[in-house]
């Protein structure tokens, strides 16, 4: 066969599905393989939407979504998605074209050397330079994009090596068990927990990603520990639960931070350092056991005493076991988490218009269920999610706070409701963010995805703007226009909505969720609290527990 057609056998045999992309024509062979195959083509309007989208694929599944572009400028829309997974951890592998690398009559036209320029973005980045190495190199980047820790990886495969014969076969898909950890660690974090007047618990970004939820359920149920978590630690244990006490939206001052300071020891399940920090080590302060995967990287603000080094979740269920209740008095993590409940839901049923951004976030709490999902572009609102959605299922709440990009919001959506058919997927984006990649509504509409775009309209970049208060700035060089969202919606397919009220937005978005289609919701957004809060409240107040 030719190298092209065993490509595509080789992703078959991998288990995937679909390709989100764009080719060029330098992917013609391996277009035409495909043709043939079990595999579904997504064409998206966007490479780096089409990235966004594999990433989250990656993300929800655990096993690597996959994109195509073509050589050049097509490759190089890939990098921000590539950073996006590799620094979020999501198991991605991009495929992209190049002209002949033996014979070429074109000179340099188009031609970047983009295998060196994602080497520091991916876990692997080469070339096929002959078809028969194709089974291995499919195969390592499966390996190495699914292994602790997850990311991304890019093969590029010339047109001329794609129409070239080749006898060789497909490896076989062999995983492997992740070691556990040592007796040795397991007794001396037993004995540090035990020694401890306060211990508590944070939940990180990597125990979201291998779904460690019944195991650490079970450890603070039957250990009477209380537990906070990171924002992409989110939901990993149903934050109705009596021993939370919130997310870690910031790195210091927010109310849950009374938690942390008084606590003498946090057991990190699941620390990735790519996150912002969730609090700040300090020399001769608390002492901080690491639960992971692998050992701790060592910064200014995180040096843990001690590493728990193997699978999440059996290192987990093996604590639990050998540590049994802890019985101390933890009232005053409960006076915390009151007082943390108080503050975040105090403007949850705040009707002004424009929306208050924490009034948005309860009313979508109140219309979805357990296992519906959001989706974040990035922006203040995201802050204002993290500190108040609670999360009653892992990844129900999609948020990127590794690259923390815009423009992935409504990709990340159509990837999660392309993947949870019967759950109810909604994508909240700043108008910054959701212009960055709505020409994505077209791919939406021709996917016919059931799906609710909400768009926060302040006219403005308004995190920068919440950012340049903060410091003192006067107000400067962050205001624009935006078109009529709801005509840009219709003229896609989508039905385009505006908000005119409290009572009308609640009337929009029950209908919308409700219907069927793509729904974009034009929603006016209020910001006016934000430095208050954030910047101004939460610095001044003290602890009152």
């Amino acid at each position: 066969m030719k190298t092209s057609d065993l490509f595509v056998k080789a992703l078959e045999n991998e288990g995937v599905k679909f390709i989100y992309g764009i080719p060029g024509e330098e992917n013609l062979d391996f277009l035409d393989s495909l043709r043939s195959s079990s595999i579904q083509l997504i064409l998206t309007r966007h490479e780096q939407a089409a990235g966004f989208m594999a990433a989250t694929y990656g993300r929800l599944t655990g096993e690597p979504g996959i994109c195509l572009s073509t050589l050049g400028p097509g490759a190089t829309n890939f990098v921000t998605s590539a950073a996006y997974a590799q620094l979020g951890g999501m198991p991605m592998i991009m495929l992209g074209g190049q002209k002949p690398i033996r014979k070429s009559k074109q000179g340099r036209f188009q031609i970047v050397d983009v295998v060196n320029l994602m080497k520091p973005v991916t876990k692997y980045a080469q070339q096929v330079v002959d078809g028969n190495n194709v089974p291995s190199m499919v195969r390592e980047a499966f390996r190495l994009t699914t292994d602790e820790r997850p990311g991304a990886a890019y093969i590029e495969l010339p047109e001329d090596i794609a129409e070239e014969p080749t006898e060789a076969s497909i490896f076989d898909v062999v995983g492997h068990r992740r070691p556990d950890a040592s007796e040795v660690s397991i007794d001396l974090a037993v004995d540090m927990i035990k020694q401890a007047k306060l211990p508590l618990v944070l939940i990180g970004a990597g125990a979201n990603r291998k779904r460690t939820s019944d195991s650490l359920r079970d450890f603070i149920d039957e250990s009477g520990l209380f537990f906070f978590n990171t924002q992409m630690g989110k939901g990993v244990i149903d934050e109705r639960h009596d021993q939370y006490i919130g997310t870690a939206a910031l790195s210091s001052d927010d109310y849950l931070h009374c938690a942390i300071e008084r606590a003498d020891l946090i057991i990190n399940i699941g620390h990735d350092v790519i996150e912002k920090p969730p609090f700040f080590m300090e020399k001769n302060g608390k002492k901080v056991i690491h639960v992971n995967f692998d050992a701790a990287n060592i910064d200014d603000v995180y040096f843990p005493q001690l590493n728990v080094v193997g699978d999440i979740s059996n290192s987990v269920t093996r604590l639990k076991d050998k540590l049994g209740i802890v019985d101390r008095d933890f009232s005053f993590f409960g006076r915390v988490r009151d007082e943390v409940d108080a503050h975040v839901t105090k403007y949850f049923k705040d009707k002004r218009f424009p929306v208050l951004p924490q009034a948005l976030v309860s009313l979508l709490r109140e219309h979805l269920d357990a296992d519906d999902i959001v989706t974040l572009d990035n922006g203040i609102y995201k802050i204002w999610f993290a500190r108040n959605y609670e999360c009653y299922a892992p990844n129900t709440l999609l948020l990127d706070n590794a690259l923390a990009t815009m423009g992935a919001g409504l990709p990340s959506a159509m990837a999660a409701k392309q993947l949870n058919p019967n759950s109810k997927v909604v994508s909240v984006n700043g108008d910054g963010g959701f212009l960055m990649n709505s020409q994505e509504l077209e791919t939406a509409v021709r996917m016919k995805l059931d799906l609710v775009v909400i768009v926060l309209t302040d006219n403005a970049y308004g995190m920068i703007k919440w950012k340049q208060e903060g410091v003192g700035f006067e107000n400067y060089g962050l205001d624009f226009g935006n078109p009529d969202l709801v005509q840009y919606a219709n003229s896609f397919g989508a039905t385009g909505h505006r908000a005119e009220s409290y009572e009308h937005f609640v009337e929009i978005l029950s209908r919308s969720l409700n219907g069927q289609g793509v729904h974009v919701i034009d929603l006016p957004i209020d910001y006016s609290l934000n430095h208050s809060i954030l910047n101004v409240l939460l610095q001044e107040s003290a602890c009152i527990v």
